[in-house]
């Protein structure tokens, strides 16, 4: 679905009305048990040293990014780091997630960004969790904001990059980018 009359006062509305922003299901009933599971231990085996509560927490956040950016395709939003992890965990489980994305309504791709100063932007996770909230989730604080204790961080061996990470922009399933080689939102559901 196409967003249309998105206004420029910096509270976009949602482009969706499934599930109903506001109101939507807890962001694990994104995905079977079974699925978040798979993607939790994919986080797992990916951070030596990050335990299964932590790695829960980042598959949750992680769902709530992608809701999110579904929801609000002309925003310009990205995650932290941790959440980046459960990120690139969705996506490694392609079909999953192509099926994920089509419920959402439009495909969420993950646009890598080396850090460049001209494209810094202090405010895209302040306005990520703006827009997490505005899909009717309450965002882990510790998760985005970085005032975490020492032990809950991610460990060092942690193969997403300390600098800023990519971000997301999403397409209708019907529509994806012409640059696109793989056309993952036309896999069955």
């Amino acid at each position: 679905m196409a967003c249309k009359n998105q206004p420029q006062d910096g509270n976009p509305t949602p482009c969706s009305s499934s599930p109903e922003p506001g109101n939507p299901p807890g962001a694990r009933a994104l995905l079977s048990v079974a699925a978040f599971n798979g993607v939790m231990h994919t986080v797992l085996d990916n951070n030596p040293g990050v335990d299964a509560s932590m790695a829960d927490r980042i598959v949750v956040e992680a769902l709530k990014f992608v809701h999110a950016a579904s929801l609000f395709p002309t925003v310009r939003i990205a995650p932290t780091r941790e959440v980046d992890e459960g990120w690139h965990a969705l996506i490694l489980h392609t079909y999953m997630y192509a099926s994920l994305c089509s419920r959402l309504g439009r495909t969420v791709h993950h646009y890598p960004e080396r850090p460049d100063a001209s494209r810094h932007d202090p405010n895209v996770i302040t306005r990520t969790m703006a827009l997490i909230e505005q899909a009717g989730y309450t965002p882990d604080a510790e998760l985005w904001t970085g005032r975490r204790s020492r032990s809950s961080r991610l460990p060092p061996t942690a193969r997403t990059p300390r600098s800023p990470v990519g971000a997301a922009r999403s397409t209708p399933p019907t529509a994806p980018p012409a640059a696109a080689v793989n056309r993952l939102d036309s896999l069955p559901t």
